[in-house]
């Protein structure tokens, strides 16, 4: 399973925002953004004050904008660049909006779904537990976080994983977290069904799916 090693706080920082991508300490004073809210490198403060390409206050130029809103939804999602223009690929072939497809087919990836049941805090959390088994669909046990579920899925928590320490704690953490309306979940079971196709409004709002086509549009 291929992954990115770079350190995830300077991929928030490089996209000038937080991302979340280490689940509840992006909340916390803790969280390296808070400190250095600035695009890393030599001359990252400096751009980061509207000196430097591409984070300052200067004219930024489409194909930048395009990369960045690109970069931006692989790194949410955790997805590297040739599987990402795969789902590119595959969107244009559905009918309805090629932006808004590929946005649902990154959220029905199993690593996605475990972390929106709230399972894991993060989706790199998400990935490793599932990673090691401990999830299956429709009764089957995977380890492929990037499994693609459709309407009527189940995804459940392992019978022999619910009796390890971090399932018997789950209950408590994953009852604070909202559930999406387009999933159900059954706390008690662990378990949840993906019950439809998320609509745009109810995905990522600071996502920008038409600048990633016109990015891959243009190559």
């Amino acid at each position: 399973m291929a992954k990115s090693l770079s350190p995830v706080c300077k991929l928030c920082r490089r996209e000038g925002e937080k991302l979340f991508l280490k689940g509840e300490r992006c909340f916390t004073p803790k969280c390296s953004f808070e400190k250095r809210n600035f695009a890393p490198g030599q001359h990252g403060r400096t751009a980061g004050r509207g000196g430097g390409k591409g984070m300052g206050t200067g004219r930024v130029s489409d194909f930048a904008r395009q990369l960045r809103a690109k970069q931006k939804a692989r790194r949410i999602y955790g997805v590297m660049e040739r599987q990402f223009r795969r789902y590119y690929d595959t969107a244009i072939t559905r009918r309805g909006l090629t932006g808004l497809n590929l946005l649902q087919i990154l959220e029905s990836r199993l690593d996605n779904l475990v972390y929106r049941l709230g399972f894991a805090s993060s989706r790199s959390q998400a990935r490793l537990l599932v990673a090691h088994g401990h999830f299956t669909v429709n009764e089957r046990r995977t380890d492929v976080p990037s499994m693609l579920l459709g309407a009527g899925d189940v995804i459940a928590v392992r019978e022999g994983s619910a009796k390890l320490t971090y399932f018997k704690d789950l209950t408590e953490y994953a009852e604070k977290r909202n559930v999406p309306s387009w999933l159900n979940r059954d706390i008690k079971g662990m378990a949840g069904t993906l019950s439809r196709m998320p609509e745009r409004a109810e995905i990522d709002g600071n996502l920008d799916e038409q600048l990633i086509v016109e990015y891959y549009s243009r190559r």
